[in-house]
């Protein structure tokens, strides 16, 4: 079966919604400190309102109502350090007071201790030599209000601080944290059974037996499934035998596996062992139309979703990035989508018109050099990437200083020499 990409994406989507029985569960109730990337399972609402009380923007003098009108000499009363409850303040007087202080009875304004007269508070010792009759002269023409935070002008007790399916970031957690929660209900971690195949595969750290490579596809994924906000359990590698494999998928329970995803064993080869081991089951082995990436497999083992992605280490990650990830947020709204841009080529391409290709790039400030070609076991181009670079289908060349879309897989560098040092990588993929 041939699919274009987008019917892929749906085909991996839908599964996951009808198949992999999660539905966000119990809420697992954690501390703010461990709740960082989960995504909020209800609604919290405010048990107090921030500000709390009227407070101070700035350190100044705070003005009673009666005082705003004309410039004048006031006496300085007692000073308002933040954390204090002051006394109510009388007319003609103005009293110090500090970034966050309470704003006393009385009182309407604060006026910066820059526009004071003097323009810096007086001290203990300076205050004792006046006899506590010290003054301080401030503006006429004051407003009411000038620099004062009002009691729940940023949010009213209450009212919804968050609301459920927010992805909780630092600033989510900080405005929980304000308004005095010390846990959150999060909806529970989707789960991933994660496998690699194939006998030319070993485990890294081990001796590497002359055939064979070491098998980064494990590692690969399983950091993008715990990034993307999966819990995942990483099992052995399985060789070419369709019938261990067999075993293995047997050997699955619903409930505590959501989605089972393997990687190689699926294309056109004489030892696939994954397909020769699913060869009369449910699951569908599709062609889409992406390079890398063509191959793909999807549908349930007793009734558990089963994503197969290809055994190249780039198929693998781009398959991840094209179609699960967005999958995942569609239904877990974690993680966040990947923010997409447009971006002028710094250099020029070819692509199969056929396909949909996806290369690697490193994206700047409005450019995107490309990094690597297009094969896709160039580990080393991706590692130096920071963003996917689309080629439609139907485009078979783009010259330099062609505008694309690119989808940030990683930071933006700073450095104004990366881009120049990443050409070294040259299209033919060798560096």
């Amino acid at each position: 079966m041939r699919r274009t990409v987008a019917e892929h994406q749906a085909a991996v989507a839908g599964l996951l919604r009808w198949s992999s029985g999660y539905d966000g569960g119990a809420p697992e109730v954690l501390p703010l400190a461990r709740a960082l990337g989960r995504v909020l399972a209800a609604d919290v609402l405010a048990p107090v309102s921030l500000p709390p009380f009227d407070n101070s923007q700035m350190d100044g003098y705070a003005v009673h109502a009666d005082d705003l009108a004309g410039s004048m000499a006031l006496s300085v009363a007692e000073a308002i350090p933040a954390g204090s409850v002051p006394a109510d303040l009388r007319p003609g007087t103005a009293a110090p007071i500090m970034t966050g202080a309470m704003i006393p009875a009385g009182a309407v304004a604060v006026v910066p201790i820059e526009r004071a007269d003097p323009a810096q508070f007086y001290s203990v010792a300076a205050l004792a030599d006046l006899g506590g009759t010290a003054t301080v002269t401030l503006p006429g023409g004051i407003d009411a209000g000038l620099f004062v935070r009002r009691a729940g002008s940023d949010i009213a007790e209450g009212e919804v601080a968050l609301t459920a399916g927010t992805l909780l970031g630092p600033a989510q957690l900080g405005l929980l944290a304000a308004c005095g929660a010390g846990e959150v209900p999060v909806r529970p971690r989707f789960h991933v059974l994660l496998l690699s195949t194939g006998d030319e595969v070993a485990e890294p750290g081990s001796p590497l037996a002359p055939g064979t490579i070491y098998d980064a596809n494990t590692t690969l994924l399983e950091a993008a499934l715990v990034e993307a906000g999966t819990e995942v359990t990483r099992h052995r590698l399985v060789g070419d035998d369709p019938a261990v494999l067999r075993d293995v998928f047997a050997a699955i329970t619903a409930g505590s596996t959501h989605l089972v995803l393997s990687t190689g064993g699926i294309s056109q080869g004489a030892y696939e062992v994954v397909k020769q081991a699913l060869s009369d089951s449910g699951v569908e082995f599709s062609s889409v139309a992406m390079q890398p990436g063509g191959p793909q497999a999807h549908g349930t083992i007793s009734g558990i979703p089963f994503l197969g992605f290809p055994g190249n280490p780039v198929s693998a990650i781009v398959s991840f990035e094209m179609f699960l990830r967005p999958a995942l947020h569609q239904l877990t709204g974690a993680p966040a989508p990947r923010p997409g841009l447009e971006a002028v080529l710094v250099d020029g391409l070819e692509s199969p018109g056929a396909k949909h290709q996806v290369r690697r790039g490193l994206y700047r400030g409005g450019k995107v050099a490309l990094v690597g070609g297009p094969d896709s076991h160039l580990l080393h181009a991706l590692a130096a990437s920071n963003c996917l670079v689309h080629v439609p289908e139907g485009v078979t060349a783009l010259q330099a200083g062609a505008r694309v879309e690119v989808t940030l897989i990683g930071p933006v560098p700073s450095d104004p020499f990366a881009v120049e040092d990443v050409l070294v990588l040259d299209e033919a993929g060798t560096d």
